[in-house]
């Protein structure tokens, strides 16, 4: 097995005729979501336009129910960890976000994986069982500036180096990067993640807990696959 990684959507573009399968990381916060609603037997639908009228086009479309903005307090369900976890099984819900949802439809004709810390383990045993010997690409899905070009985010990076520590095979320079610092981040995971750029904004906005659910590492068995349209468990 092979295991690579590149940042972002241009990252997975560049490896679409290379990987057999892909792991989008997004820890703060699209995979993180993806993972506690998913284990809780939801399908989450991914949507990467930054558009709430489009967004509530396609909620109606496919039946489902559309994720609010996290700063609506009166959202029931938003890109924020903690207002899915008690998601009933069976919802089957639309949830906007621009990068781990892009990338996730970008790379949509290979079988895809949503990864993140909490299920770090997990998703990397399902992809290496499903690639074989073929080729895995981990991809960091990254921030972006305000004038639309990628921003490396830590949390990102470390997310991928904890699925790709737990990855036998051949492992490229990136993915070795990624992994050595996972590593080094082990012990202070939460500190890292609570003082990371996307950390930081997320604390000022009031929501630590965000932060710190998505710090939690492997406690969740879930593996979630995007099957046609939505990723389930």
């Amino acid at each position: 097995m092979q295991v690579i990684s590149e940042w972002g959507l241009s990252g997975a573009q560049a490896l679409m005729s290379r990987a057999d399968v892909f792991i989008v990381v997004d820890v703060l916060s699209f995979s993180t979501c993806v993972d506690v609603a998913c284990a809780n037997g939801a399908k989450v639908f991914p949507f990467p336009i930054h558009d709430r009228k489009a967004a509530r086009k396609e909620a109606i479309r496919l039946d489902a129910e559309l994720a609010g903005k996290r700063s609506d307090a009166d959202a029931k369900y938003s890109l924020s960890a903690p207002t899915l976890q008690t998601i009933p099984a069976g919802t089957r819900l639309v949830l906007p976000s621009p990068n781990g949802s892009h990338i996730s439809f970008e790379a949509k004709g290979k079988p895809v994986f949503s990864g993140c810390l909490r299920n770090a383990s997990a998703v990397a045993k399902a992809a290496s069982e499903m690639v074989g010997g073929g080729t895995v690409a981990v991809i960091p899905a990254g921030e972006r500036w305000k004038d639309g070009s990628l921003r490396p985010a830590i949390e990102d990076l470390i997310g991928a180096g904890a699925i790709i520590s737990e990855m036998r095979g051949a492992h490229s320079s990136e993915a070795i990067l990624a992994r050595d610092a996972f590593v080094s981040t082990r012990p202070n995971i939460l500190k890292r993640l609570m003082e990371s750029v996307s950390g930081v904004e997320l604390v000022e906005s009031g929501f630590p807990q965000d932060v710190k659910i998505a710090s939690e590492l492997d406690v969740s068995t879930c593996a979630p696959i995007l099957a046609d349209e939505a990723y389930i468990a």
